[in-house]
């Protein structure tokens, strides 16, 4: 795992065995989701898929659906990543749905380059953010049910974070995440969008995505066990890294047009180890 992604850092805190499980996870999951963007060029995408691009795009997620019932019954994975993954699927236990939900999510992308609604947005964060944050879980471990309920607003949280993030590079690739029903509120057009200028229409339509945010990891945050504090520690670092990345946003003035906002790498590093010493003096206090 390259130490440019930002869950590099929040691996660090765990286990060998338990990395070693993350990092299977999370290379499967990546593949699963580069399913669909790696196989559709953006040229076809801009121009809307063709039926040639889109029986590529669905064959590769047969695939990782294949890749699925063979980790779980027994078979030979056919890929590096399904191997990697077979071993710890029953050892933590990894619940299996939220793998098929994921696949569910990747393979909305190939109809769904528009969302009326933010609920409707919503389902596809669940499916696509979410359900790696509840695979995640068993991994790290809780006691308290609510940890599964601190699992899915973090998820909501990130993607929403992602999405704001990558406003060019989505519409680039064909894509408009941000729903519908908010650009009319706020008066904004796609085209304003494509414009790559802030207006202030364009600003405040962030704007209210980031609260929005916001407030996902702020609902993290009330439903997190006190006493699962520590085996939660990885996702709190994943959570405390993409929240700078929205506070960056925040203090650009939400140009997220002229670069990619990005945390630097020794900023990453120092919000992992403040929150490790953190959850470290939490611990050691309750304990």
């Amino acid at each position: 795992m390259s130490r440019d992604t930002s869950f590099y850092y929040s691996f660090l805190v765990l286990p060998p065995r338990k990395r070693r499980a993350i990092i299977a996870v999370w290379d499967f999951c990546r593949a699963v989701d580069d399913a669909v963007d790696e196989v559709v060029p953006e040229v076809e995408w801009k121009g809307g898929l063709s039926p040639h691009a889109r029986a590529r795009a669905a064959a590769q997620l047969t695939l990782w659906r294949a890749e699925v019932d063979a980790c779980y019954g027994g078979q030979q994975p056919a890929t590096r990543q399904g191997r990697a993954l077979q071993p710890f699927v029953h050892e933590f236990p990894l619940p299996r749905d939220q793998f098929e939900a994921l696949i569910d999510g990747v393979e909305m992308d190939l109809d769904h380059v528009r969302y009326e609604t933010f609920d409707a947005l919503a389902g596809y964060c669940r499916r696509v953010a979410s359900a790696v944050g509840l695979i995640c879980l068993e991994i790290f471990g809780y006691r308290d049910p609510a940890a599964r309920e601190y699992a899915v607003n973090l998820g909501l949280a990130l993607q929403l974070t992602n999405i704001i993030r990558d406003v060019a590079a989505d519409l680039a690739s064909g894509r408009v995440y941000l729903p519908a029903e908010d650009l009319s509120r706020y008066g904004v057009t796609e085209n304003d969008l494509r414009s790559g200028l802030v207006t202030p229409a364009v600003r405040a339509l962030l704007e209210f995505e980031g609260h929005r945010a916001r407030e996902y990891y702020v609902a993290a945050a009330r439903c997190r066990p006190a006493a699962d504090a520590r085996s939660l520690l990885a996702a709190e670092i994943m959570g405390g890294i993409y929240f700078e990345i929205l506070t960056r946003i925040e203090k650009a003035g939400y140009d997220v047009f002229a670069r990619r906002i990005r945390v630097p790498r020794p900023r990453r590093a120092l919000i992992a180890l403040r929150l490790w010493a953190g959850a470290m003096l939490f611990a050691r206090r309750y304990s």
